[in-house]
């Protein structure tokens, strides 16, 4: 059955049979035990997303039931793209740079995944540092955000809507009558519209807009932010300092190699679970969490008419799993050639999804308590991304007893999830580097002094975010470099040279030879067929409905800052094309010609399967003479 199904090949996997290269890579580190290679898995795919952004989607688009497209997104799209690109490492051991010599025309893709790698550690980073910040404060007697009458504070900082009103309605234009004034605080940040009734007298006002402590806790004093991205403003000190502990902490995590930063896995990514479970015990305890969590849960069907749903399913589930950054490749590669890494990447795929859904609860369950507390319903608290963990969370937790524990704990949490995401990502960057100068860069000292001056370029690059006008560099970064589309461009373009050009039969069989068994046909299906369409789909969906960037939705950057933007993005979706031509001109012989050689894979004899070899043994002895 199987060698009818290999029959059924395209004329360019007919034509691509492996040239047999040099033997297999001596002196390459490997995982000191599969532990450490789950384990990284898990904290690189574990990130901050989880815990910023899975909750705010899953309640925004219905609930329960965004976990439909959000589970088939994972099944049809980054669950296969993440076991082919561990597969792929795996079976080539090589980086995400060097593994695409499996198909030599499409070596753009890993020079995009490096750009991509370079481009995230460069502002994922910056994260860190604010949350490093927050844990600072938080060891201190009282939590800096409590309270207005700070240096940073203004005079429209106030504790409660209350409390706002009162300050502005002078005592002596009160009376002894009592009327009732409706007040309509407008949204500012992490302020929600709604109507106040209050008792006052004589104090007619129309519109009032109170600011939370933790709001200008947040943009007058943490991050300082100034008015646009053309007034850079200066360094904000504490950001910086914060950013170059970061970076020294990063650099200790990955100076000597793999086996190191193996080990430091077995802390940073199990630990943040214990955080986990010891606030989702402390928020199911909170008046008010039950209504949080039936926010986040209660499914609403009609929800899944919307194709909008299924676009945020799609890009949270590619995010999350973080593919397309070449570190899965890396990661891979660090395994031995048998390892049975099929079911270890479906632990890992699962893990992940469940850290989502548990962030969820612990999220949901706080904000619940914090809308019971203001009164107000939970949609005007439910917020993502920064706002969610330097805003709102902060706020929550200034309404509970012992704030400064949870707070600790709470930033503990995010620093763990954050930096094993960070260190991997460095590690993907330097193996790239590492497989196009194997022999110089094996020795720890020069490992040691790469790392080195990659910390010190990637931190200088870093300072421009950490300026007071930073927050809109940030957001640049953020918004393009990554976005869903640059990642869905480079999962295509790996289901095309694996599913269509190198052959999904052929990569079965190729898992197979380092498995010992076939995995399910599923996985085939959809890299040649289900996954070039789902990430197609999204990418034709994300470019129509493409909206540029503002900054809290009002900010409107400048057309010089939108196109650096679109650089960010295009650097690395330009590479393979780009590549592909060069490939091509610098090879002889008519366009078929130059083709035909530019696809053959470049493997190793341990690398040649049994089947390929009792089918194209006259075509492999051609081709080991290239």
């Amino acid at each position: 059955m199987d060698n009818e199904k290999s029959d059924e090949q395209s004329p360019v996997e007919r034509d691509s049979s492996p040239a047999l290269v040099s033997d297999a890579p001596e002196g390459r580190s490997r995982w000191t035990g599969q532990l450490d290679f789950v384990l990284a898995c898990i904290g690189y795919a574990v990130g901050l997303g989880n815990v910023w952004r899975f909750p705010y989607l899953c309640y925004k688009n219905g609930g329960g039931a965004f976990l439909i497209p959000y589970f088939l997104m994972l099944v049809c799209g980054a669950l296969p793209v993440l076991l082919l690109e561990i597969g792929l490492g795996q079976y080539m051991s090589k980086g995400g740079l060097k593994s695409w010599i499996i198909c030599p025309l499409f070596q753009g893709i890993g020079l995009a995944t490096l750009l991509i790698d370079i481009l995230c550690s460069t502002y994922y980073i910056v994260i860190l540092a604010w949350g490093l910040y927050y844990l600072y404060v938080s060891l201190r007697g009282v939590l800096l955000w409590e309270t207005c009458g700070n240096a940073w504070n203004t005079d429209r900082c106030a504790l409660s809507n209350r409390e706002y009103v009162e300050r502005l309605c002078s005592p002596e234009n009160q009376n002894q009558s009592n009327s009732f004034v409706n007040l309509t605080l407008l949204s500012n940040n992490s302020l929600s519209n709604f109507t106040l009734n209050t008792t006052v007298a004589n104090c007619s006002l129309g519109h009032v807009t109170p600011i939370d402590p933790a709001v200008e806790f947040w943009e007058n004093h943490v991050i300082q932010i100034t008015d646009s991205i053309e007034n850079g403003g200066g360094l904000v000190p504490h950001l910086s300092v914060c950013l170059l502990l970061m970076w020294i902490v990063i650099y200790f995590c990955v100076w000597r190699g793999i086996k190191w930063s193996g080990k430091i896995v077995y802390f940073t990514a199990t630990f943040p679970y214990v955080i986990l479970f010891i606030l989702l015990g402390r928020g199911l305890t909170l008046p008010g969490a039950g209504s949080g969590i039936m926010y986040f849960l209660k499914p609403d069907f009609s929800r899944l008419l919307d194709a909008q749903v299924w676009i945020d399913g799609g890009t949270q589930v590619f995010f999350s799993t973080a593919i397309a950054l070449g570190a899965m490749i890396s990661l891979g590669s660090y395994n031995t050639f048998n390892t049975d890494f099929y079911k270890r990447t479906l632990i890992v795929a699962g893990v992940n999804s469940g850290t989502s859904i548990l962030s969820g609860f612990v999220v949901f369950s706080v904000l619940g308590f914090m809308a019971q507390e203001q009164k107000v319903d939970i949609s005007e608290v439910a917020k993502s991304g920064p706002g969610l963990v330097f805003i709102v969370y902060p706020k929550a937790v200034t309404l509970m007893p012992l704030p400064q524990l949870w707070s600790i704990l709470f930033f503990f949490m995010l620093f763990l999830i954050g930096i094993d995401s960070q260190f991997v990502q460095v590690e993907s960057a330097l193996t790239h580097v590492s497989d196009i100068f194997p022999r110089q860069l094996s020795k720890t000292k020069i490992r040691m002094i790469l790392t080195a001056v990659a910390c010190i370029l990637w931190f200088l690059m870093s300072l421009s975010m950490v300026t007071r006008g930073g927050m809109y560099v940030f957001q640049l970064y953020d918004y393009y470099s990554t976005s869903g589309m640059v990642m869905l461009w480079v999962c295509f373009w790996e289901c095309i040279v694996i599913g269509w050009i190198f052959g999904s039969e052929k990569f079965n069989d190729a898992i197979e030879l380092m498995i010992g068994y076939r995995i399910n046909k599923w996985f085939h299906f959809c890299w040649k067929y289900i996954t070039p369409l789902v990430t197609t789909g999204i990418f034709l969906f994300q470019v129509v409905g493409f909206k540029p960037l503002k900054y809290n939705n009002v900010y409107e950057y400048p057309p010089w800052a939108q196109a650096i933007g679109l650089m960010l993005a295009l650097v690395s979706m330009i590479c393979i094309p780009i590549f592909i031509g060069i490939k091509l001109l610098a090879m002889n012989g008519t366009f078929k010609e130059r083709l035909k050689k530019a696809i053959i894979p470049q493997l190793t004899k341990d690398q040649l399967s049994k089947k390929w070899l009792e089918k194209d043994n006259e075509s492999l002895l051609q081709n080991s003479n290239l």
